[in-house]
């Protein structure tokens, strides 16, 4: 077996060991200012740092296969991530953590099968896997809080929402102005984002192909490709949230189902 970029991994990671100077800064700041963060600060530092060297050993093996059921693995263990930790803040959603990982899922893999399809990307492990990854922490946040949104916006409107529907509407119709409202908020920093991208800071993306030695032709394409699939799937994510809560939020008589407003 070759050991070679396990040496290429380890010096590769003296940098960020070096960059550790800064979080030192942030250590004596906190502990002069008696902000109490110091240890939080050291376990989420080495949480990242071994995370991430983990990621980097795992992507390396998927990277060196040339099976494609490794993307759909590696892509499907963090739709079920982002699933569990969108459920969790919106954690008075009935089997929110399902609903969540649910929407993810067809948000983001609409998006990336029409990507493929029309050939942005190369069916790879090496652009596949990252371009999953940001699709899916963007559709995570979005995600979260539409749901939490919705039922926290509902819970405020029950008078109205159930005048409506005792005046025969369906719960769709009952709760348009709550959707709305839920998939505005929880659309508006993506879209924000999309406003002001360059002019306030560069992107990821395109700051790590600027630094990798690509032009910045090349990086401003993959941003903008980037950019447009990041809205088409938090859109698709978070739409398809809003109908797959409703079940849980009213009876099957389409009255409102209290005992879920009733907490929290």
């Amino acid at each position: 077996m070759e050991w070679g970029w396990l040496l290429d991994f380890l010096r590769g990671m003296m940098k960020p060991v070096a960059a550790l100077v800064v979080v030192l800064m942030a250590l004596a700041l906190s502990y002069m200012q008696k902000l109490g963060l110091e240890r939080e600060m050291m376990y989420s530092i080495f949480r990242a740092f071994l995370q991430l060297s983990v990621i980097g050993f795992v992507l390396q093996f998927i990277f060196n296969q040339q099976n494609s059921a490794w993307i759909i693995l590696a892509y499907l263990f963090m739709v079920t991530v982002a699933g569990y930790t969108c459920g969790q803040r919106a954690k008075h959603v009935p089997r929110g953590k399902y609903v969540a990982g649910a929407s993810i899922l067809t948000g983001t893999s609409v998006t990336m099968l029409l990507l493929v399809l029309l050939n942005v990307f190369p069916f790879t492990p090496r652009y596949i896997i990252p371009v999953a990854g940001m699709m899916v922490g963007n559709a995570m946040t979005v995600t979260g809080v539409t749901m939490k949104r919705l039922r926290d916006d509902i819970k405020v409107q029950m008078t109205q929402v159930e005048t409506a529907l005792a005046l025969g509407a369906t719960p769709r119709q009952a709760t348009q102005q709550q959707v709305k409202r839920a998939l505005v908020i929880a659309l508006s920093p993506v879209l924000d984002n999309a406003k002001t991208v360059g002019l306030i800071a560069l992107p990821g993306a395109m700051t790590g192909l600027i630094m990798g030695g690509a032009s910045p032709q090349e990086a401003i394409e993959l941003q903008i490709v980037v950019m447009n699939m990041l809205i088409g799937a938090s859109t698709v994510s978070s739409i398809v949230s809003t109908y797959l809560c409703w079940p849980a939020f009213f009876t099957k008589a389409y009255q409102l189902e209290t005992k879920v407003f009733s907490a929290g």
